[in-house]
């Protein structure tokens, strides 16, 4: 072995120069594919981590306006969601998992002390939290205890509570809401330079307090269970909307009556996009590292050519067409290998140089990221590298073959 690596020394710094440009568009192939990869990953993660810890396999409804006459009602009525609605998908529909609501209410004036500011207030229920992946920095979310109770509590986010208390701890704090005062259970994670607050109370107490004790919600939102096919997804959905349609009086094949947002299908196509533009990158990527392999592939043949005495003399001393193959093909692999594993590493290092200095700083705001952490993982760094050794063995076949098909004979009368 020490032999084949040392004639392999030998040959390289014979033609240091071409063997040095022709290992440059090699490692450029390589670098290209690792740039390419690492901006589809980091572009996949940007959009992936817009949904947070949001629940993949929710759905949400919304009332929308009925744009056909049904059972004596005219069209461009408005349907609203309400309480009730929440009760028939637990009750009737064994797929759905767990139910949550959510009802806007006006923009308010929150005060604490000397100051204040304006609010938006967001009625949910305890399941909201888990299935839209609230985050806190502090304390809890609405629980059980303060719907059944209409307790006044509330959840406040960063900018309200950098306003209000600095870096203390808000915890147990009271804050006037309108003409009502709520104590603070909870802080929100997020953005504490936005200018515009929001804010969770339970839903129970919004409605009681802003709606006249109005049943209406905005959105209801579930997660589901145990549906594996986009057809049972479907089937689903028509049902819900079946039973949407008989409860609220309006027509079943109204598809503006409601408007039904499945995460899941945003997710799954998504997810297919980024597979078609990581499809892309490797094609590409490939076929700059393909110029590479036909670069070492001619340096090979271009090598067999002055070394053709030398093969000669090689099977004359008896040495097998496995013995020269194993030779060529060992040179090729070498030489890619080396170049491509400095084009990889280079690769690597500038995603990672991208990612702790303008990703990270760009992301410190916590706010919807659209590129981020654009680095390669242990499974991309192995596939790249197979990807060398491969190209290696196909730059370096042909002209192997070639060498092992020498007659002894016309190899020794060779004349350069």
């Amino acid at each position: 072995m020490n032999e084949l690596l040392l004639e392999i020394w030998t040959s390289v710094r014979r033609n240091k120069l071409r063997t040095f440009l022709t290992g440059f568009s090699v490692a450029w192939g390589i670098f290209m594919l690792v740039i390419l990869l690492g901006s589809g990953n980091g572009l996949k993660n940007g959009v992936t981590a817009n949904f947070g810890t949001y629940a993949v396999n929710s759905i949400s409804l919304y009332g929308g306006w009925t744009s056909k006459p049904y059972k004596g009602y005219q069209k461009n009525r408005r349907i609203r969601m309400r309480n009730s609605d929440l009760e028939i998908l637990r009750t009737e529909f064994p797929e759905i998992e767990e139910v949550a609501a959510n009802a806007w209410f006006q923009t308010q004036t929150v005060t604490c002390g000397s100051e204040f500011t304006k609010a938006w207030l967001r009625g949910s229920l305890p399941q909201t939290g888990r299935i839209e992946g609230i985050n806190l920095s502090a304390g809890r979310f609405i629980d059980e205890a303060d719907i059944r109770e209409y307790r006044k509590t509330i959840v406040i986010d960063e900018p309200m509570r950098r306003l209000f208390f600095g870096e203390e701890d808000p915890l147990g704090r009271q804050v006037r809401v309108g003409s009502s005062v709520f104590t603070i259970v909870g802080v929100q994670k997020g953005d504490a330079q936005r200018s515009n607050s929001s804010c969770y109370i339970p839903l129970t107490t919004g409605q009681l307090l802003y709606e006249a004790n109005s049943p209406e919600v905005n959105n209801i939102i579930f997660t589901v269970q145990n549906i594996r096919t986009d057809q049972q997804m479907k089937e689903f959905e028509q049902r819900v909307l079946q039973r949407m349609a008989a409860e609220h009086d309006f027509a079943p094949d109204d598809e503006s009556a409601i408007w039904l947002n499945n995460t899941m299908e945003n997710y799954k196509n998504i997810m297919v996009v980024f597979a078609g533009i990581n499809l892309f990158v490797w094609i590409i990527g490939l076929g700059t590292l393909l110029a590479g392999i036909v670069g070492v592939s001619n340096i090979m043949l271009v090598t067999i050519t002055e070394r053709t005495t030398e093969f000669g003399i090689r099977k004359a001393l008896g040495a097998r067409p496995s013995s020269i193959i194993r030779l060529i093909l060992t040179e090729s692999v070498a030489i890619t290998a080396a170049f491509g594993y400095i084009g990889m590493v280079l690769g690597v290092a500038t995603m990672e140089l991208v990612n702790r200095y303008i990703v990270e700083p760009q992301g410190a705001t916590e706010g919807p990221s659209i590129f981020l952490n654009p680095t390669l993982d242990l499974s991309v760094a192995v596939s790249a590298t197979v990807v060398l050794v491969v190209a290696g063995l196909i730059a370096g076949y042909v002209p192997a073959y070639r060498a092992a098909q020498l007659k002894t004979i016309d190899a020794l009368r060779y004349n350069k």
